[in-house]
């Protein structure tokens, strides 16, 4: 089984990895700040001293973009191979699993590593979490749906 959810897996990480991050330079952008520095930023979750490494720093930070991403698929598809409501209702589900994964990150990820809350402005609540119900839940979850309904057909 873990060899045929590698598909969906890697599927979902690639199309909400990269539109998440795509919505992060546009806002970064618009709020007229360097998107490396943005990537620098989140490279430093994990080395502290990425926010200081220039291109390497910002090609980490993108990596460490990616992983979570990954995570966050891989946790949605291994739940809608043992529970087929996620894949049968991805709308619903896609919808709630980019609000659950807004929550962790912002309320338990976040915090524990720079020791405070994000995002840091009242304004900035609202597009953070559409943007991780449309371009990260709603995708990992249609993927999902995608991919166990085409296996369903042929059991």
């Amino acid at each position: 089984m873990a060899r045929s959810l590698a598909r969906p897996i890697l599927t979902a990480t690639l199309i909400a990895g990269t539109l998440d991050i795509l919505a992060a330079v546009v806002m970064t952008l618009l709020y007229s700040r360097d998107p490396m520095a943005m990537l620098r930023y989140v490279g430093s979750g994990p080395l502290p001293g990425a926010t200081g490494w220039g291109t390497a720093g910002s090609l980490l930070g993108l990596a460490v973009h990616f992983a979570l991403m990954a995570i966050m698929a891989t946790i949605f598809v291994l739940a809608a191979a043992r529970i087929r409501a996620l894949w049968q209702k991805p709308l619903l589900w896609g919808i709630l699993y980019g609000i659950a994964t807004y929550v962790v990150m912002n309320l338990l990820v976040v915090p524990w590593r720079f020791d405070r809350p994000l995002p840091s402005r009242l304004e900035a609540i609202g597009p953070q979490l559409a943007f991780h119900i449309f371009l990260v839940g709603l995708p990992i979850a249609l993927v999902a749906a995608s991919h166990f309904r085409g296996r369903s057909a042929f059991r």
